[in-house]
């Protein structure tokens, strides 16, 4: 078996970090700080290279690859702090579009609006008005999900329009604004709205949450081995003593052993990535398994980095700040490492005990 990505995958990787690495600087990230809702045009970028559809069949207009060929073009996200929702376009909600374009209209129009036009999505995982969502306010629809008497349900929420039925974010002040943390007024699900209910429901929102997990344990990995070349660089310069505090042993050791804890979850991320595409059984654990070791491998750089910098690592004129942030709350997102831990630790006494 061959344990590596292919030359395109490792080709895709390379070009979009030179796009990033252009479009997406520490200075557009503080345009986007003081700015969030401005459109700087990298999603538009993004959707010309083919990245937003990535994961959407050919014969709906997509490139029809899986999350092994996405899981380096997060990574490069990560390591960028990308503002634009890719995670949750990309990764979570077109695969569920997909599967249900066929027999769904409101599917088949956001597809098809999705690899025509960069369309934008989050996902909630609840209507619960007081529960906050990532992306929703610069959303053009929303994936939301809802348990009722016992049945789950998904729906497909507009953002905009007329009507009941569709979902107002109201901003919600967060350590990173460049997130579009956004709360709705309202539960805007209804019958109309409904795209799956029942064990379709279950079998999709299940899919969805593992992709999430490992998409955002990619995204994790490429925070942390950015604030960590930080850190290395500001080590080299940064004197005391009449020489570099990356001299020291103690700084050393801060910085080696936040770089082990990277890359032990690297192919952790990787290996359930691909048993996600191959529908292995043990996918869901390994999707848990993923996201524990990538949250702690970012926190942990967080951690070494702002102690490597001292104080001044989380002033606005230092770039770790920006990376800080995004990773402190991705940590958390769709669970935290120890959350991931029970998850990891129920699936082995259900299996074995």
């Amino acid at each position: 078996m061959h344990f590596a990505f292919t030359e395109q995958q490792l080709e895709f990787q390379s070009a979009l970090r030179s796009v990033l690495e252009n479009e997406c600087t520490p200075d557009h990230l503080r345009a986007a700080f003081a700015d969030p809702s401005a459109d700087a045009g990298r999603w538009t970028t993004l959707d010309e290279m083919g990245v937003v559809s990535l994961t959407v069949p050919e014969e709906n207009g997509g490139l029809g690859l899986g999350l092994v060929d996405l899981v380096l073009l997060l990574e490069e996200a990560g390591r960028a702090a990308l503002p634009e929702p890719l995670v949750e376009t990309t990764a979570m909600a077109a695969p569920v579009l997909a599967a249900l374009a066929g027999r769904h209209d409101r599917c088949q129009r956001a597809l098809e609006a999705l690899v025509g036009g960069g369309l934008k999505m989050a996902v909630s995982q609840s209507a619960d008005p007081l529960v906050p969502v990532a992306g929703a306010l610069g959303a053009d629809a929303v994936l939301m999900t809802v348990v009722r008497d016992g049945i789950r349900e998904i729906h497909l929420v507009p953002t905009n329009g007329d009507g009941p039925e569709v979902a107002r974010p109201e901003p919600v002040s967060t350590l990173d604004p460049t997130r579009l943390v956004g709360r709705f007024t309202s539960d805007p699900t209804g019958s109309a709205t409904s795209i799956a209910t029942g064990d379709e429901a279950e079998r999709l929102w299940g899919d969805l949450e593992q992709r999430a997990f490992v998409a955002t344990g990619a995204f994790l990995l490429g925070l942390a081995e950015r604030m960590i070349t930080i850190t290395v660089d500001y080590a080299k310069d940064r004197k005391q003593f009449g020489q570099p505090i990356g001299s020291f042993q103690a700084v050393k050791h801060l910085l080696a052993g936040a770089q082990v804890k990277l890359e032990f979850a690297r192919p952790c991320v990787y290996a359930a990535a691909w048993m996600i595409d191959q529908g292995d059984p043990s996918a869901a654990r390994n999707a848990s398994t993923a996201k524990a070791y990538a949250s702690e491998a970012a926190t942990e750089a967080a951690r070494v980095c702002l102690q490597a910098h001292g104080a001044i690592g989380y002033t606005w004129e230092c770039d770790l700040q920006l990376y800080l942030k995004r990773s402190w709350a991705l940590a958390e997102a769709w669970g935290s490492a120890d959350d991931h831990r029970q998850l990891v630790l129920d699936s082995l006494v259900d299996e074995f005990g």
